[in-house]
This record gives structure tokens, sequence and C-alpha cells, in this order.
């Protein structure tokens, strides 16, 4: 059997602050509000963990099955690529997580956001899409992270689904101000995806597995990757100007010129392989990001 190293390896706890930072940042706009509920965004933080780990996991079992990881892939070794964990553990391991992430869901729509039976039968479909899309990036007949869809279902889950999601929970309310914060969010994460696929382009090609990198070249994806980092910073202050209290609130932008150095040093980056430490710092700044921008705007 897999050793207890070897399975905390497959969750990739470095990718677990990315995860938390879209829920956190619903809470912290969520907070404001008057009929707000500190219990939902727990459990959505709960929730969102078992399915960041699911993803991980899905993404270790489906790129060992396709000959993705190989021995020509840049980054750390994978688990069922290496052998630590072999590829059946790692199924019941993904059905797991999906059974967890399930239930998990179950208990925040029904037991904690109070909403009604409609609107906790729609946000039921909304969570069984999310497990599907944590499984289907890598995994199956026609999974579509292989050709470009990455991108999106990121931007989606990660930022609108999540942000937006936990908001509506708290709250039992949702206004459209919400988006740009939800928006940044969805950006920043799926600029940790771009970062991952710019370090595995030339395997990414060599192997037909069709990223937006693969698709756009190197040049242009690191152009995106700078939208992807500096539009975020123009949206929080959008919604800060529309949501005046003071000038505290732009404290955040002292965080920019971090983002920017980052991107200085990915630019003159020559070789792929050392884009990966910036994967982790990415993920740990937008969580940093979110705390001040949420403290912030609590005060």
């Amino acid at each position: 059997m897999a050793s207890v190293k070897s399975w905390i390896k497959a969750a990739r706890l470095r990718t677990l602050p990315l995860a938390l930072s879209s829920i956190a940042m619903g809470g912290f706009v969520a907070a404001g509000q008057k009929n707000f509920a500190v219990l939902p965004v727990i459990l959505a933080g709960i929730t969102t963990l078992f399915l960041q780990i699911l993803s991980n996991m899905a993404n270790d079992y489906g790129d060992s099955k396709s000959g993705i990881d190989n021995q020509h892939r840049i980054g750390p070794m994978r688990t069922v690529q290496s052998g630590e964990i072999t590829s059946g553990e790692m199924k019941y391991a993904v059905i797991l997580f999906a059974f967890l992430s399930f239930i998990s869901g179950l208990a925040l729509v029904f037991l904690a956001s109070g909403l009604s039976l409609m609107s906790s039968l729609l946000f039921v479909l909304t969570g069984i899409g999310a497990i599907a899309a944590a499984i289907n990036y890598t995994v199956g007949k026609n999974p579509y992270g292989y050709v470009g869809f990455g991108d999106f279902f990121v931007f989606l889950f990660f930022g609108l689904v999540g942000v937006c999601g936990t908001f509506l929970l708290s709250t039992k309310t949702l206004g459209l101000q919400v988006l740009l914060p939800a928006a940044a969010m969805g950006l920043l994460s799926t600029g940790v995806l771009n970062l991952n696929n710019m370090r595995d382009m030339a395997n990414d090609k060599a192997n037909k597995k069709n990223t937006v990198v693969v698709k756009i070249g190197f040049r242009n994806a690191f152009l995106y990757h700078c939208l992807l980092i500096l539009l975020p910073f123009i949206m929080l202050s959008v919604y800060n100007i529309l949501n005046f209290k003071g000038v505290y609130q732009f404290t955040f932008l002292f965080l920019l010129p971090l983002f920017i150095i980052d991107l200085a040093k990915i630019r003159k980056t020559s070789l792929l392989d050392q884009l990966d430490p910036f994967l982790k710092k990415l993920a740990i700044k937008t969580l940093l990001l979110t705390l001040v921008f949420g403290c912030c705007n609590l005060i």
C-alpha cells in the first residue's frame, strides 16, 4: 500500500491556498452584509479543499494513463508516474474524494444555507458539475484539459462559482458588483494554470495535449499571463471605488510590485523548469492579496 507521505504528495498541498482564496474572497465580501452567516463559508471552504484534492488526484491518474506524465515531463514527479501509488489505488482515491466533495456540498446547501428547495437543487447540480469538471480535466475519453478548455473551467469554478456561490450561500443575496472580485480570483487562478502549462509546454506539445499555451505559443502565453495577473488589481480597485469607505481599502495595491517582480523574472527565464517555483509563489501571493483586500474592506 502507498505510504501516508505519498498520499500527502498526491494531494499537492501547495495548491490548497489558491483553492481557499476564492472562498475567502466570497466570505470577506459577504461579511459586510447584515444577514451574513459564517457557517456556509466554513463548509464551502471544506468542500473546496475536497474538490481541489480530487482535481489533483484525478490529474495524477489521468495524465499517467494518457502518457503525458513521462520521463520528459518537467516539474515534480507525480505519484502514479513514479510508482509510489498504483493506478488502481489512485482511482479509488478519486472516487473517495468525489464522494466526500458531494457529501460536504450537500451539508453546505441543505444544512447551512437556508435557501429554498429549488435554489438548493440548483446548487447541488452546480456541485455535481464541479465534481465532474475536477475529474474530466484529464480523465475520460475526451478530457477538456487536452483541448484547451482548462483555463475557462478554472476561471468559472475557482472564480465566479467560488466567490459568487459563497456570497450567495452566506447572505441569500447576490449583486452584480460581486462579479468584480469573483472575476479577479478567477483570473489569478487561471494564472497558476497558465504557468503550469508554460512549464509543461514542450512535453504537452509532443504528446498532443493542446493547452492554451501550446495553441498560442510561449511568447503570447507570457503576454496572456501578464493580463491574468494585472487585470485583477484593476477589478478590485473598481469594486472599492463602487463601495468606497476610505483610502485604506486600496492597501492591497502595495502588493502589486510583488506580482510585477515575478512577472519580470518569468520574462527572463530561459529554462522551462525554472518556472515551477513561481506556481507556489503565485498561489500564496493570491491568498495574501485576498486577506489584505478582505480585511481592509471589513474595517
